[in-house]
């Protein structure tokens, strides 16, 4: 609004010495050309009755063609400034008045989360908090960044997060159960310092340069989170785990029974298949919990499910099935040939990713390709050009791994590497959500989203929940049956219901992993549930008894 007092004020002054010189012409015309002496006053009401059109006529008619032309000029002028005034200064005050504002502050909030900032991982914690019906509120400084999230049905308040204030009056910091710190490296910092003279409640902060994280607990913080090196070791992962007969990322639910995400590579057994003729079951023992289908998860697949190399395969089972699977879904050519990983974009993320396949010990060689030449760059240039893949070596790759930070880049990216090289394993990070469909579309194999790691991440430390993995594309938690206790699973009827699956219960020190339909659930069960973030949100809505 101060551009609006400025030009308000500008209008006003320029208005008042306009008036004033057509008082001074009036005046004087009415005593030179109509021989009708007049006083100053009578002349500036005329003026402000032209000005205002609030009336006319009170020395009309006028006799000489003079004056005729000066009162035209006048009442042009007047009706002038007024059109000018309207878009200038009157529709941007009444656009104020009707401007849907945020808050400053929350009243009544207790055992709330407060976070400060609202990046892609703090949307993906608040769809988090909401499914589990927890409180929040986001603290936002911009004031129309606050009210465009307002608009979408966000609790927010409109303050600044490194103000003593805004965590006193603003947002209840004293009873919340914890805050999270999500603006900049530096900032994040000063939001803790800020926070833990009014609080107990754990201070949780984002860093994008690790070697930051020191001065981040110094401040406060008691937990330090840096995704983009989780999101590198699970990128890296995704690489070891193909070149190698260990179940890589297995969850493991009992000392013999587990749970893990199985890419298909192209010319495996399982390629070309369609779920109910690959007899999975029957051939290792192992059950098919769910499946994605180019990033679509579907929980169970269909039998006429038809398995390619962009399948990624949700299994549970002994080691040993799980083992006979994993043979299964490995291609003959790249067990004979493995071939060198391609890492494009060496920043905090690729350089995870080539130290992790190198700790890893596997017999896979890495080429680094980045924009910037690097000392530990081994290609400079611009991934989306040809010349560029084919001096990495593309042909002869067995994996890229596309690290970059720009989703658009990334998309485009993976059309040229899927065009230029057509068995190439393509695993890629997303930094938004929404881009995770258009990778899978453009060729990709596997994708991670950085904002839904890091947000499960969130989650799991703010409420305590055992969310066994934050990486996998689908999420496992340990839970109680809740309201489901004392039915049978098929009168739970919980995979039709939520779309989870309860793959096993703890049972004392007993772990049951044949669940059949007749399986009754007892309230000191554990259950341990599969699915994707709705599905758990929905499933522990249920459970509490919120259905």
């Amino acid at each position: 609004m101060s551009n609006w007092w400025r030009r308000t004020g500008e209008y006003l002054v320029g208005l008042f010495v306009i008036m004033l010189a057509y008082t001074v012409v009036y005046h004087f015309g009415m005593a030179a050309f109509e021989r009708d002496p007049i006083s100053w006053l009578h002349s500036l009401q005329v003026v402000v009755e032209t000005f205002t059109t609030t009336g006319y006529g009170s020395d009309a008619p006028w006799q000489s063609w003079q004056m005729n032309v000066i009162v035209i000029v006048m009442d042009l002028t007047g009706v002038l400034l007024i059109f000018l005034a309207l878009p200038a200064l009157i529709f941007p005050l009444f656009e104020e008045a009707l401007k849907t504002t945020a808050p400053t502050a929350v009243d009544g909030f207790e055992d709330h989360v407060v976070i400060a900032g609202y990046t892609p991982r703090g949307v993906a914690l608040v769809a988090e908090l909401e499914g589990r019906d927890i409180p929040y509120v986001v603290v936002e400084p911009d004031r129309d960044a606050a009210a465009d999230i307002y608009e979408e049905g966000t609790t927010v308040v409109h303050s600044d997060p490194e103000e003593l204030r805004t965590y006193t009056e603003g947002t209840n910091l004293a009873d919340a159960r914890a805050l999270v710190a999500d603006v900049d490296d530096a900032t994040n910092a000063s939001i803790a310092l800020t926070a833990t003279q009014v609080c107990d409640a754990p201070v949780i902060t984002f860093v994008e340069e690790s070697n930051l994280e020191e001065y981040h607990r110094l401040a406060g913080a008691s937990n330090v989170f840096s995704p983009r090196q989780l999101i590198g070791e699970s990128l890296a992962t995704k690489v070891t785990s193909g070149v190698s007969m260990d179940l890589g990322d297995a969850i493991e639910i009992s000392e013999d029974f587990d749970i893990v995400e199985l890419p298909v590579q192209a010319g495996s057994d399982l390629t070309g298949t369609r779920i109910e003729e690959s007899r999975i079951r029957e051939r290792t023992g192992a059950n098919i919990i769910g499946a994605w289908f180019r990033g679509e998860f579907v929980s169970p697949p269909s039998p006429d499910a038809l398995i390619d190399e962009q399948t990624i395969l949700l299994v549970a089972g002994h080691e040993h099935q799980l083992e006979r699977l994993k043979e299964l879904t490995l291609s003959e050519q790249r067990r004979k040939r493995h071939g060198h990983a391609i890492v494009v974009g060496y920043g905090v993320v690729g350089s995870t990713v080539r130290r992790a396949i190198d700790e890893a010990g596997v017999d896979v060689e890495t080429v680094t390709v980045d924009r910037q030449a690097m000392d530990e760059v081994d290609v400079v240039g611009d991934v989306t050009d040809i010349e560029t893949l084919r001096e990495a070596d593309i042909e002869d790759a067995g994996t890229v791994i596309l690290a970059l930070p720009d989703d658009t880049t990334t998309v485009f990216a993976t059309l040229v590497i899927r065009e230029l090289s057509p068995d190439v394993e393509i695993v890629a990070r997303a930094e938004a959500t929404e881009s995770v469909r258009k990778l899978y579309r453009a060729g990709a194999d596997y994708v991670l989203s950085l904002a839904v790691v890091s947000g499960r991440m969130l989650a799991s430390t703010i409420l305590e929940e055992e969310v066994i993995t934050f990486d996998q594309q689908v999420e496992v938690i340990r839970t109680d049956p809740g309201s489901f206790a004392g039915r049978t699973l098929a009168e739970a009827d919980i995979r039709a219901r939520t779309g989870c699956t309860v793959v096993a219960v703890e049972r004392g020190d007993d772990v049951v992993a044949d669940l059949g339909p007749d399986f009754r659930l007892l309230p000191d069960d554990e259950l341990v549930v599969t699915g994707t973030d709705a599905d758990i949100n929905e499933f522990s809505r249920l459970a509490e008894g919120r259905g």
